[in-house]
């Protein structure tokens, strides 16, 4: 039988043996967290710190979760520092925040241009527009490009009319009432309407109102003398129209860049409208003549015919003597009686 102080010892060898073994565990645990969080902070150290030190408060766990939710976290946190620096993201929490990192993401899920639409409601903001992200997002998912319409709304835009990129005609031909015609090039100038951009009309039609308005005004005219002399005419006529309605731009002004005397339509069409009566006349008096020219032949055949019932009837008038003469109906008249 062992001794007691053996078992003693061997107990104090398995606590040793227990606390070793606990002792590797928790070094192994404080060693995988350790790496982990190197490796954390090599990936999404900078940006935590950079949006940090901005004032921007993205969390650590958002930048994991975006990599894991197939987001860039650096458009993100870049979108981010830049409406916070132009004072319009969110000075706290993201509880707080009017751009949210959320709403962010989910903007860019939804493959909108995340950094396009930042930059448009800075733009808005330091112009003293109306514009919050939400308008912004959905105008940005419509297709449109936000930035851009704010630049037009801020600084309006010039458009040709025609367009010589999508016209075969550098100038629009319309006619006055006295036929002469005038051949104009027109520019207008617009701002983006942002309450109508969603479902509003493009530039094209806007170019195809003017163009129409201007055609209409120079057509009501009574001479392109009086065009010529007061172009200002069209262009007050053409905004008074309203072209602008339903489009997603706000006519400012309409000016005649260009205007030319072209054919003298009128004149033209009437020379031509003499030559066709001329040659109506023509055919006319040539009917005729050829109805006169068969009547004189029906004419004349009625004519031989008549001479040959003539010849017929001479004819027959020695046989009617002769037959009388056989018939003894034929007497000679005595002489004197």
């Amino acid at each position: 039988m062992a001794p007691p102080h053996f078992f003693l010892l061997a107990a104090e060898a398995g606590e040793a043996d227990s606390s070793n073994a606990v002792m590797v565990v928790a070094i192994a645990l404080v060693t995988l967290i350790a790496f982990v969080s190197v490796i954390i902070l090599m990936l999404y150290g900078k940006l935590w710190f950079r949006a940090y030190m901005s004032g921007a408060h993205v969390r650590m766990l958002s930048l994991i979760g975006m990599t894991f939710r197939q987001v860039n976290p650096r458009v993100i946190v870049a979108a981010k520092i830049m409406a916070v620096q132009a004072g319009v993201g969110n000075v706290g929490s993201d509880a707080q925040s009017g751009i949210s990192t959320d709403l962010l993401e989910a903007h860019y899920l939804a493959r909108g241009n995340v950094p396009n639409v930042i930059s448009a409601i800075i733009a808005a903001h330091r112009a003293g527009m109306d514009l919050d992200f939400d308008k912004a997002a959905a105008l940005d998912l419509a297709g449109r490009d936000v930035l851009d319409a704010v630049r037009t709304s801020v600084y309006p835009k010039v458009i040709d009319c025609p367009d010589p990129q999508k016209s075969r005609k550098p100038t629009l031909s319309a006619i006055a009432r006295n036929g002469v015609e005038l051949r104009i090039r027109a520019r207008v100038t617009v701002r983006t309407n942002l309450a109508q951009l969603i479902g509003g009309a493009t530039e094209d039609t806007v170019v195809a109102r003017v163009g129409e308005g201007i055609i209409t005004s120079i057509g009501s005219a009574d001479s392109h003398l009086d065009v010529l002399e007061n172009p200002d005419r069209i262009s007050k006529a053409v905004l008074a129209r309203g072209l602008d309605a339903q489009t997603a731009f706000e006519i400012v002004s309409i000016d005649i860049a260009d205007i030319d005397v072209g054919e003298n339509i009128g004149a033209r069409l009437q020379a031509d409208q003499a030559e066709a009566d001329t040659r109506v006349a023509q055919a006319t008096a040539e009917q005729r003549r050829a109805e006169a020219v068969a009547q004189e032949q029906a004419m004349k055949a009625l004519i031989a015919e008549n001479r040959a019932q003539v010849v017929l009837a001479e004819a027959e008038v020695p046989q009617a003597m002769a037959n009388a003469f056989r018939e003894g109906n034929f007497h000679a008249q005595p002489t004197g009686s």
